[in-house]
């Protein structure tokens, strides 16, 4: 066939597969799913190597997952007595968040899964204040261009102001709650603050 002439059983094919009501190609070959899943990164993704970049220019120096703490945090500086999490929206299922959705296949694994990633995080981040430490969540789509630049110097500023405050955790993307229980525009923060 010439280069640039089309192939009319293509068009045909496509015609009947729309006709016979079918549902679209899946993207993966039963069996493959899950090895292409098992094959994402835990650490060092696109994310976290972004948020540690701008630190170390920023000039403060820390370890990058540290298996000596809960949750092998993503960044440890022990100066500031901080811990920084770069969490993927879909992996601890942040609520609230265009960039998160449910899978809509084997939606009990799913469900399950993310449930027990959530509790996973809030159990980790407990022993972490617990042990005296500050603990910071930052949500992959904080990260986008339009609002990167922004957060990273918000994440740089929260980082310095800790010293001589209480240790908690701070997720910027969690409604406070107002006096009548209903949620603020204000970013969560359940350190005290001086």
């Amino acid at each position: 066939m010439a280069h640039g002439t089309r192939n009319p059983d293509r068009r045909t094919s496509r015609r009947h597969t729309a006709s016979h009501g079918r549902s679209r190609q899946e993207r993966y070959e039963r069996g493959t799913r899950s090895y292409t899943m098992s094959h994402i990164r835990g650490k060092d993704t696109t994310i976290e190597v972004l948020v540690r970049s701008y630190l170390f220019a920023r000039g403060l120096r820390f370890r990058k997952n540290d298996k000596r703490y809960p949750g092998h945090p993503d960044v440890v500086l022990p100066k500031w007595h901080t811990i920084v999490f770069i969490n993927g929206c879909f992996w601890h299922a942040h609520s609230n968040c265009s960039v998160f959705s449910r899978p809509k296949s084997n939606v009990e694994f799913w469900s399950a899964k993310l449930l027990r990633n959530t509790e996973r995080d809030e159990r980790q981040h407990a022993q972490l204040v617990a042990a005296g430490w500050h603990v910071i969540v930052v949500w992959e789509c904080e990260l986008a261009k339009p609002v990167r630049e922004a957060r990273l110097a918000k994440l740089y500023d929260q980082i310095t102001a800790m010293p001589g405050t209480e240790p908690g955790v701070i997720d910027d993307t969690i409604p406070a709650k107002s006096h009548n229980n209903q949620p603020t525009a204000e970013p969560h923060n359940t350190m005290p603050t001086r």
